[in-house]
């Protein structure tokens, strides 16, 4: 069971919100959201960013984030953790194990992924042979 506490995530803002917005949308039946407020969360993210409703297909559910100014993602921070607080959840909880990525990343997506990467780059591999630890950001 991974968890991640919605006033102390412990990641990057922008992280916050893609996690936070992918596990609303996604498929996942263990996980301690409603999804009607899975719904609403979602749809209000969209809004403060889109002026047509968000789509209802669920693949096409997804917040292109690349224009983001951190004003955008600190108000869908706020939108996401009043609608949770709202229904009583500090902890998101959720069930389910890592997988290999589905889709190649198409070059519309690049610039994005460059972008995360310098707000939270990787940690140096350990070559001297240290103790191994890896850390896990939301477990």
């Amino acid at each position: 069971m991974q968890t991640l506490d919605i006033h102390r995530p412990e990641m990057p803002d922008l992280q916050f919100v893609l996690l936070v917005t992918a596990l609303c949308t996604s498929r996942l039946t263990v996980l301690n959201v409603p999804e009607t407020l899975r719904a609403t969360i979602f749809d209000r993210c969209w809004a403060l960013i889109h002026e047509n409703p968000p789509p209802r297909r669920l693949e096409d559910r997804v917040l292109d984030l690349r224009p983001w100014t951190e004003l955008t993602v600190e108000a869908m921070i706020e939108t996401i953790r009043a609608g949770l607080a709202e229904a009583g959840i500090r902890i998101l909880a959720w069930d389910h194990a890592a997988s290999e990525p589905t889709h190649i990343s198409t070059p519309e997506v690049k610039p994005l992924i460059e972008r995360l990467s310098t707000l939270s780059p990787q940690p140096p591999k350990d070559t001297a042979g240290g103790d191994g630890a890896l850390s896990q950001g939301c477990d």
